[in-house]
């Protein structure tokens, strides 16, 4: 799966929220993982204890390293990936059944870094939030910026900070709307980590997947990362404002990723000029019919 970047050994994974009646406060969880080599999996757990971090101290980081000797076999490195996805998978399927119990639309946003993911919701929120109440759950490996970028919108938002980790996944969103915890018939947004790779992997639960991409990347972006492209809903091309100065062909964009995926939708769009943006707009309150 990502041996490589060390997405399956993210030992400290941060959860920043930022609420309305305060900046921020900061919590690590424990997180069981293993370790992956190539011929298989190395066994061993490590668990990393709640850690509170408030204006007038923390609490000591704790750090057990507990090894299992019965345990130390080797497996295929493909069933181990099985068994990871299967986990994920079904505490994915938990948190869809709690948000759809709950009522709560929620909406996994996947792109390359420099998409305009952010800006894409800071606008929605700031546009939309006498009509509906938003919560979103940022997704990056260091600092709290697109949080707090979002807080100044006046949603409610949880930083997740992954380390070396490429993805969120269902535990992560598990932790995270725990710390939201957003009212019914309300809109819950995730901005994954950015990158078109690993996310396409991991279920977290949510009713629609929504890839965005924009007018400065290039056209095969379906073929080059056809499984995301494969298992989103919604395709939204953003920046659409450059077509003039670029040598960008929407209609080989729009051909490819329907070869990878038939149903998926396109919606062009401008942050920046607004064009496009009643169409999101009316695409999004009919998710909520």
């Amino acid at each position: 799966m990502c041996d490589t970047c060390g997405c399956n050994d993210n030992k400290n994974i941060i959860y920043h929220k930022f609420s309305e009646d305060s900046d921020f406060h900061e919590h690590h969880y424990d997180h069981t993982h293993e370790h992956h080599h190539e011929d298989g999996t190395h066994s061993h757990s490590h668990h990393h204890h709640v850690h509170h971090e408030h204006e007038g101290g923390s609490v000591p980081h704790t750090h057990e390293h507990t090894e299992h000797p019965e345990d130390h076999s080797h497996t295929h490195y493909h069933e181990v990936e099985k068994n990871i996805l299967g986990k994920n998978d079904l505490l994915a399927e938990r948190n869809r059944g709690y948000l759809e119990a709950k009522n709560i639309t929620s909406f996994n946003l996947v792109s390359s870094p420099g998409s305009g993911k952010t800006s894409l919701l800071e606008k929605t929120i700031q546009t939309l939030k006498d009509e509906i109440h938003f919560s979103v759950i940022e997704g990056d490996q260091q600092t709290t910026n697109d949080a707090e970028r979002i807080h100044k919108t006046g949603a409610s938002v949880v930083q997740i900070n992954t380390g070396t980790g490429c993805h969120l996944d269902a535990e992560m969103i598990n932790k995270a709307v725990k710390e939201l915890a957003p009212p019914e018939g309300s809109v819950l947004f995730i901005e994954n980590v950015g990158n078109l790779v690993c996310p396409a992997l991991f279920d977290l639960g949510e009713k629609k997947r929504i890839v965005i991409i924009s007018t400065t990347e290039g056209e095969d972006k379906p073929l080059k990362y056809p499984y995301m492209f494969n298992t989103s809903h919604l395709c939204i091309i953003n920046k659409t404002d450059l077509l003039p100065y670029l040598d960008y062909d929407l209609s080989k964009l729009k051909e490819f990723a329907l070869r990878i995926n038939p149903k998926i939708e396109f919606i062009e769009l401008s942050v920046k000029s607004g064009e496009g943006m009643e169409k999101w707009y009316k695409w999004l309150k009919k998710q909520l019919t």
